[in-house]
């Protein structure tokens, strides 16, 4: 046989002796089973390897030759002092250090702006998919917003804005915007002010090149309404944060009563 058949037909034996062994370990009561769990899933795991692995035509026929090869290279790696509770600890601790994080850090209403490779790194993956779920969501929202509010070849810009801003907030409405924007950048429909503005708005690391960044780009309608749409969203963010300036402005500065008047001494 060449070296393709050898391996081959390891496998094929490989896999049969899972089947035997399989079919015994069904048989067996519930706590059996139980405790022979670990040994199935690493059995498993050395057929599936042996699936693609390619071996000399030397190691092939000298695990052949065992009349149980799957069994001997599962009581090898059983010796073997291998990482897999430093891998089970690691989890544990970075699992622990997602839940342990500030409650604001995963707020929905917050973007997060690093990439995918970075949230992993970190251990930020959840911070990462709510944000990129609720990004989703908002780019629904608008397609959906400027639809139901474009009649008669007008869109009412300013209940559409709100009705969005109501349910994502003012930084996760700017972040689609601008994406979608500087996504769009040759486009004549768009606004070189719009366009401008796109530009100050924080993105993550790899906008250009992620696929979720252009997921995320505003599509299913006219970008001339995507405009209008985007020129009202900027009006109405920046009047609710003068707004907010003012009143809290209002509230720090110090309240002066008017002095009581003196009391005038009376003539003698």
């Amino acid at each position: 046989m060449n070296t393709n058949d050898l391996n081959t037909a390891l496998y094929e034996k490989m896999a049969a002796e899972q089947d035997k062994y399989r079919d015994w370990l069904k048989s067996q009561p519930p706590e059996e089973i139980l405790h022979h769990t670990y040994e199935y899933t690493i059995r498993e795991d050395i057929v599936m390897a042996m699936e693609e692995l390619e071996l000399t035509d030397a190691q092939a026929e000298a695990l052949l030759e065992s009349p149980s090869p799957l069994a001997d290279v599962y009581r090898y790696f059983d010796k073997l002092e291998t990482g897999y509770m430093d891998v089970i600890r690691d989890s544990i601790e970075s699992r622990a250090n997602e839940v342990c994080r500030e409650p604001e850090e995963l707020n929905p209403m917050v973007v997060y702006l690093h990439s995918a490779s970075y949230a992993t790194k970190h251990g930020e993956t959840d911070a990462y998919w709510l944000s990129d779920q609720a990004n989703f969501s908002c780019k629904v929202a608008i397609e959906q917003a400027i639809s139901a509010h474009y009649r008669d070849n007008r869109l009412d810009t300013a209940s559409a804005v709100q009705e969005i801003l109501e349910e994502f907030g003012a930084e996760r409405l700017n972040f689609i915007l601008a994406n979608t924007i500087q996504h769009k950048d040759a486009d004549g429909r768009i606004s070189r002010d719009n366009k401008a503005w796109a530009k100050t708005i924080p993105m993550p690391e790899d906008s250009a090149t992620s696929q979720q960044c252009a997921d995320l780009i505003v599509d299913r309608v006219n970008p001339g309404l995507v405009d209008l749409f985007t020129r009202q969203a900027r009006k109405t963010v920046q009047e609710k944060e003068k707004g907010s300036v003012l009143q809290k402005l209002k509230q720090e500065l110090p309240v002066h009563k008017p002095a009581a008047p003196k009391k005038r001494e009376p003539e003698r």
